[in-house]
């Protein structure tokens, strides 16, 4: 399509229906080749060569504001009157039909009190008139049209009072059920509003003020004290600490040096920084969250589209029937029209179809919004239906169970030698190795502050270790076999080489002018809050929990005693993860796996659903995986499970009360029991209470979230024949 598709944040739109059929108008429009509404996110993306004016006047008559999605980060706060006309029309025609109560029920002041209730009737119903012949010359027949007809039904049969009432409450279930939409749609809206609209930026050795949308990939962000982040980039100059809760929802500032990644709409804390822009604002972390929470939103799940073929039934259903009510008694048995014409105006109303259809979207809507607010990334209301379902969990041990990142656990020396000594000479030849394992004795080396000179004649060994000077006298660090082929003996430490391979613990001896001074253990160390965690899914039910590792029968059999996984299978392939878990699945049923969304895309993608362990940045687990745990944080994983069970509870909850309430009030019709008003609150009360109880996921939290810890990147090892080990 030739030109850039115009997109509109959208306010008032609170039915489903409604937007199904402003979609259709919309893209019925002169010059529009394709228009998508998204109701739960309230967005309207319109494709074609069409002027903006005529896609916010057109929606501007179905009562929708359309605003262009570059003015809505900055617009300025709603005008009283728009931001709660609806409210102030309710009480008003409220006002008016409660004192036409009082007129004619208290005072018999009859024509007085019909001139309160046509008041009323024009106060409260006039919008939805307007609306109503809109839709009656496109040849629509929606919502607006049956309360319409309900109402002037009402004055023609004199029921003045009904009809009033009618026309009251349809504007205070329209006023609620629009306030609780905006309040399920607000984490998504928050979120949009997050990066500020412009930025500093340094150009030529001067500072400018610029919209972000022309700021260029390489521009310097001038970022000071307490700012917003406006741009995705890495920092050059400058160290503080960064509150990153809108990406990770991680409530608790990191901390930030020069080389290390930023994201938009993330706060800075007391220091200034300078950093380099890497992406555009279109392509920006915070930008890509809320176009994929968008689509997630937007996407059916399985209950919806019951719902929906449900409705398709129902609607025409109970339309003939009003028909067939009003005509045959008169007709065929000789009954009065109007208590059958009233009964028909009833079964109108409770045609409309919107509590069926709001029951599953506005659900998965604050299930999903609000888990990306605490930092977890649902992909569609599928995949939160099926983490409410699960049954297991699978776990990569990499960079998931465990940091990703081998650590020093233990150094044992020879007589005389102290583990001071004994570090400073292993880094000393490990300084010129970029050997993950070498990184690490470099790290622990550091942190106790140890000082060496670099060794000189550095030699790597491919698959056994290194060789270099170290004050003039030849040191060996290496797995056992270097020092074997030395002709080293090494008597003495086979207790202690057997005890710590049995624990999975990678060793490395260090010998000086073939004498063996002592030897380093290292592992990869598991995550803090890994056996916690599993600790809260068994808890939940989820059983069993299983890890899936490449690693060796030692190490998978010390880590999963140490984190408490119910099984674990080890020395696996990619292909061999993918084969067991589709054994797993025909065994346990649903089941989910959780990996670091690197190296565990065809894992990922053959479980029921998958979760990423992805850091902020990871393009990896954003695009690969269902579920991204955004701030790398475990303890997110049980939230998940959890939004995924209350969201499938609350769905099946309204679902059971919208059809029950429909079906009773459809049987109230015949014997008479359904009074118009009784049909308004049967219909828009059902909308309002089902929409009400799905914002109550909105207040679902982390148990976490009080105590959680600085969010982490981890660097993952790389499995490969090198040396020190031999392989992986």
């Amino acid at each position: 399509m030739a030109n850039s598709p115009l997109e509109f944040r959208l306010e008032g739109l609170s039915c489903a229906d409604c937007a199904a059929k402003l979609e259709r108008q919309i893209a019925s429009l002169p010059g529009v080749e394709q228009a998508k509404l998204n109701f739960t996110a309230a967005k309207l993306t319109v494709y074609g060569n069409v002027a903006a004016s005529l896609v916010i006047d057109e929606a501007k008559r179905d009562g929708v504001r359309a605003i262009p999605a570059a003015e809505y980060r900055q617009q300025e706060e709603t005008a009283f009157w728009e931001k709660h006309r609806r409210a102030i029309i309710s009480g008003l025609a409220g006002l008016l039909a409660g004192l036409g109560w009082l007129l004619h029920d208290a005072l018999g002041m009859v024509t007085a009190a019909k001139a309160l209730y046509l008041a009323c009737i024009i106060v409260g119903g006039y919008p939805v008139a307007r609306k109503a012949l809109y839709a009656l010359s496109r040849c629509r027949l929606d919502m607006n049209v049956l309360m319409t007809v309900a109402v002037l039904g009402a004055i023609l049969i004199d029921q003045w009072s009904e009809g009033a009432t009618v026309a009251f409450l349809f504007s205070l279930s329209e006023a609620l059920e629009a306030y609780t939409m905006d309040k399920a749609r607000n984490s998504i809206s928050s979120l949009i509003k997050q990066a500020p609209s412009e930025a500093t930026i340094r150009r030529d050795h001067q500072e400018i003020n610029l919209p972000v949308s022309e700021i260029k990939v390489g521009d310097i962000l001038v970022v000071r004290p307490g700012e917003k982040i406006a741009m995705d980039g890495i920092i050059l100059s400058g160290s503080s600490t960064v509150n990153q809760a809108a990406i990770t929802g991680e409530s608790v500032p990191v901390e930030r040096q020069p080389g290390e990644e930023v994201f938009a709409g993330t706060i800075n804390g007391e220091g200034s920084l300078e950093v380099r822009v890497t992406k555009l604002v279109q392509d920006n972390t915070l930008s890509r969250i809320i176009h994929l929470v968008e689509e997630a939103q937007a996407q059916r799940a399985p209950a919806q589209t019951f719902v929906e073929r449900f409705a398709a039934i129902y609607t025409p259903i109970v339309l003939i029937l009003a028909v067939l009510i009003v005509t045959i008694p008169p007709l065929l048995l000789a009954e009065p029209w109007q208590p059958w014409i009233y009964r028909g105006l009833a079964l109108l109303v409770v045609a409309c179809p919107c509590a069926l259809v709001v029951s599953t979207p506005v659900a998965i809507v604050a299930a999903i919004g609000n888990s990306a607010r605490h930092g977890v990334l649902i992909k569609g209301g599928a995949h939160l239906e099926t983490l409410g379902r699960l049954k297991a969990l699978a776990f990569d041990k990499t960079g998931t169970l465990t940091q990703g990142l081998p650590e020093v656990t233990e150094i044992i020396t020879a007589p005389g030698i102290s583990k001071e000594t004994l570090l400073a000479v292993a880094a000393a030849v490990e300084h010129h190795s970029e050997h993950p394992l070498a990184r690490a004795i470099m790290r622990r080396a550091q942190q106790d502050r140890l000082n060496y000179q670099p060794a000189t004649a550095f030699h790597a060994l491919t698959g056994l270790g290194a060789k270099a000077l170290v004050e003039g006298q030849w040191v060996l660090v290496g797995n056992p076999r270097l020092l074997e082929q030395q002709g080293i003996d090494l008597t003495d430490w086979h207790p202690s080489l057997t005890n710590l391979s049995a624990q999975g613990q990678t060793v490395i001896l260090v010998a000086r002018d073939n004498v063996v001074w002592g030897l380093i253990a290292l592992a990869d160390t598991l995550r803090p809050q890994s056996a916690a965690t599993l600790r809260t899914l068994k808890e939940q039910n989820l059983s069993p929990l299983i890890m899936l590792t490449g690693d060796n029968q030692a190490t998978a059999r010390h880590i999963a005693t140490k984190v408490g996984v119910d099984q674990y299978q080890a020395n696996l392939l990619p292909q061999d993860k993918v084969t067991a878990l589709k054994e797993l699945r025909e065994t346990h049923g649903l089941i989910g796996m959780v990996g670091d969304g690197m190296n565990d895309a065809p894992a990922l993608a053959s479980a029921s659903v998958g979760i990423a362990m992805g850091t902020a940045g990871s393009d990896t687990a954003l695009e690969t995986a269902d579920v991204v745990l955004m701030g790398d944080d475990l303890t997110k994983l049980p939230f998940a499970i959890q939004m995924g069970r209350a969201a499938l509870r609350v769905i099946k909850q309204n679902i059971s009360f919208a059809i029950g309430i429909k079906l009773l009030a459809v049987l109230a019709v015949f014997p008479g029991w359904l009074t118009l008003w009784l049909a308004i609150l049967a219909d828009m009360g059902a909308t309002v209470l089902v929409t009400l109880n799905s914002i109550r996921l909105i207040g679902l939290k982390p148990a976490t979230d009080k105590n959680s810890s600085p969010t982490v990147k981890p660097a993952h090892t790389h499995h490969c024949a090198c040396a020190h080990t031999g392989g992986g």
